[in-house]
C-alpha cells in the first residue's frame, strides 16, 4: 500500500512528513516521518526541569514549568437531574484519502529509529484510534512529538487531533516570547479542540502526547490514554486518568450542573460518556474539557523507554507489568525489538478479554537523551 498524502511541515521540525492510515510496508517510506493511523493512576511528582535553547525553535526559550494544578472548588450544588444524552456516531468523515476498505484493516504495525506502533482492531466495530510520531533528527538536540489518539463516536476526533495537534502546539510555542511549553502544550489543545468544533462533525477523542527537546520531555493527557516511564525497570506513571470518578473530576461535573452515576460497569457522565475530559464531544461540552494536565522531566541514562497507550491496553495490565514485559525486549540489546514488545502487550490484553482497540507506543528515551 502506497505511504502517504503529504503535507506541510511542522513549524518546530524539519522531517518529511505524511500522513495515511496504514502503513502496510513502513521500509517503503523513508524516515524521519509523521504517521497518522487508526489505533484504538497517580499523578508523577516530578518537578519542573529546565529546557535548554534550541537554534532549531525559537519559542523553546524559556524553562519547563512544572504540572499545572487546578485545585475544584468542592461545592456541589442540589439539582434536579437532566435526561441522560446519548453519543451520537457521526456519518460524516473527514476526506483524508483515504480508500474505504482499509478502515476495515485490524491491525497496524511501524517500526522506525527510536520508536514503535502496534495497534489492533477490537470487536466494536471499524477502528477509532490514530497515533502521531514526528522526529527530528537534524543537529545535535534530537527533538519528537509523539501522540496516541483514542477516539469514540467516530474516528472524526481522533484523526483530526492525530493531523493538528502538533502544529498548534508548535504555533503557540513560537509565537509569544516567554511562553513556556506546558502553556503551549495545553494552548495547544485547546486550539485543535475549537478547530475541531468549528467542523461541525460528532465524536470526540482522549489523548496521550509526549514532547522531545534538549533531552527534556513533557508528557501530557485529556482523557484516560496513559504515558508510563520505565525508570531503571521501575514503572511510573506521568499521567492521571481523566475519568467521572475521580473526585476532583465529578467535583467540577457536579458544580457545573450536570451528574455522575454509574450505567454500564463504568461511571458516565450524564449517564453517557465514561471519560471527562478530551477533544470534540460538543453534545457534552459544557463538562467534557480539552485542557489536559502536564509532566515535565529530565530525560537522563536511567530513563529507558516510555509506553504511550490507550485504555484498551491499561484496562488489562497494571503500569509495573507492561513495564516488567516491555524491558528485557528493549534494554541492553544491540538492537531493541520494539515492535516485538508492543505486540507483546497488545496479546496479553486480548487474551485477559480486551475488547477495545488496543493502541501501544513505545519510545525508546535512550535514543534522545544527552
Amino acid at each position: 500500500m502506497p505511504c502517504a498524502v503529504p503535507v506541510p511541515n511542522s513549524p518546530i521540525f524539519s522531517p518529511t512528513r505524511t500522513s495515511s492510515i496504514f502503513y502496510k510496508s513502513p521500509s517503503s517510506c523513508s524516515s524521519p516521518r509523521i504517521s497518522h493511523r487508526d489505533l484504538h493512576a497517580s499523578t508523577s511528582s516530578f518537578s519542573a526541569t529546565p529546557i535548554s535553547s534550541s537554534p532549531l525553535v525559537i519559542g523553546f526559550q524559556k524553562q519547563i514549568n512544572g504540572l499545572l494544578n487546578c485545585e475544584e472548588e468542592n461545592t456541589v450544588l442540589k439539582r434536579k437531574r437532566p435526561g441522560r444524552i446519548e453519543i451520537p456516531v457521526s456519518s460524516v468523515s473527514f476526506n483524508f484519502d483515504t480508500p474505504k476498505d482499509e478502515e476495515k484493516e485490524d491491525v497496524v504495525e511501524v517500526e522506525r529509529e527510536g520508536y514503535s506502533v502496534y495497534c489492533k482492531r477490537g470487536k466494536r466495530g471499524p477502528i477509532q484510534d490514530r497515533y502521531s510520531a514526528v522526529v527530528d533528527l537534524h543537529g545535535d538536540s534530537r527533538q519528537a512529538f509523539f501522540g496516541v489518539f483514542d477516539g469514540h463516536g467516530g474516528a472524526n476526533a481522533a484523526e483530526f487531533a492525530a493531523r493538528n495537534l502538533d502544529r498548534n502546539i508548535i504555533n503557540h510555542l513560537t509565537r509569544g516570547c516567554g511562553r513556556d511549553i506546558v502553556e503551549a502544550v495545553r494552548d495547544g489543545y485547546l486550539a485543535t479542540d475549537a478547530e475541531f468544533l468549528k467542523e461541525n462533525v460528532g465524536g470526540g477523542t482522549c489523548c496521550v502526547t509526549a514532547l522531545i527537546q534538549n533531552h527534556s520531555l513533557v508528557v501530557s493527557n485529556a482523557g484516560d490514554c496513559r504515558a508510563v516511564l520505565s525508570r531503571e525497570g521501575n514503572a511510573e506513571a506521568l499521567t492521571s486518568d481523566h475519568r467521572p470518578s475521580r473526585i476532583d473530576e465529578k467535583e467540577r461535573i457536579e458544580t457545573w450542573g450536570g451528574y455522575v452515576d454509574r450505567c454500564h460497569g463504568a461511571w458516565r457522565i450524564q449517564g453517557s460518556l465514561a471519560v471527562s475530559r478530551g477533544l470534540g464531544d460538543r453534545h457534552l461540552k459544557q463538562w467534557i474539557i480539552a485542557e489536559p494536565e502536564s509532566t515535565t522531566l529530565r530525560i537522563n541514562p536511567i530513563c529507558e523507554f516510555l509506553i504511550l497507550a490507550s485504555d484498551g491496553l491499561w484496562d488489562k495490565i497494571s503500569n509495573q507489568e507492561a513495564v516488567d514485559i516491555v524491558r528485557p525486549l528493549c534494554t541492553g540489546l544491540d538492537k531493541p525489538r520494539l515492535i516485538s514488545a508492543c505486540k507483546k502487550l497488545v496479546n496479553l490484553s486480548v487474551s485477559r478479554g480486551s475488547t477495545d482497540d488496543i493502541s501501544v507506543m513505545l519510545i525508546q528515551l535512550g535514543y534522545f537523551s544527552a
